[in-house]
């Protein structure tokens, strides 16, 4: 197992020192779902919800919450963001709308975490949008599927939920 890196002597939280750290590309891609109703899906399709487009401002949302990660997650460093892309797949048979976002940067640390709180946000901004119409609606599904770049090594996940270095 991998030793946490992030706990001081005394057995504390603590920011880890990536200053020694070289610059390289990073790529994070994460993914989220919310679930709801149908007649809900079909209203955010038709661009139906009374407080507007649904996706554009859940995909405004999710890239705001990318750049502003360090502010919200303790441990994350402030990172100068690249890229940031938030993709939505209306699925009808599942009765759900799946997000994904990709972040990228050049930088000594990753940005797994700004894409986790993209689609998080952008998941919440969602369920903010419809609540009025659909308080069942189910946040879930939020995992990283992929990472580039670092010293660990990239990582994509295997359908199914397994892990896997390449």
């Amino acid at each position: 197992m991998d030793k946490l890196t992030h706990i001081n002597e005394q057995g504390r939280a603590k920011m880890v020192d990536v200053s020694a750290k070289d610059d390289t590309r990073r790529l994070a891609v994460a993914q989220a779902s919310v679930r709801m109703k149908s007649a809900t899906l079909e209203l955010i399709a038709a661009g139906g919800i009374a407080k507007g487009d649904v996706l554009a401002v859940a995909q405004v949302a999710g890239v705001l919450a990318a750049k502003e990660t360090s502010r919200l997650i303790p441990m994350c460093h402030p990172l100068f963001i690249t890229a940031v892309d938030i993709c939505f797949t209306l699925d009808n048979v599942r009765q759900l709308v799946k997000i994904k976002a990709t972040v990228g940067t050049t930088g000594k640390t990753g940005v797994e975490m700004e894409a986790l709180t993209a689609v998080s946000v952008a998941a919440l901004t969602i369920y903010d949008m419809c609540k009025a119409i659909d308080k069942e609606m189910e946040i879930g599904d939020v995992c990283l599927l992929e990472k580039q770049g670092g010293k660990s090594g990239d990582y994509r996940r295997i359908e199914g939920g397994e892990e896997g270095r390449q």
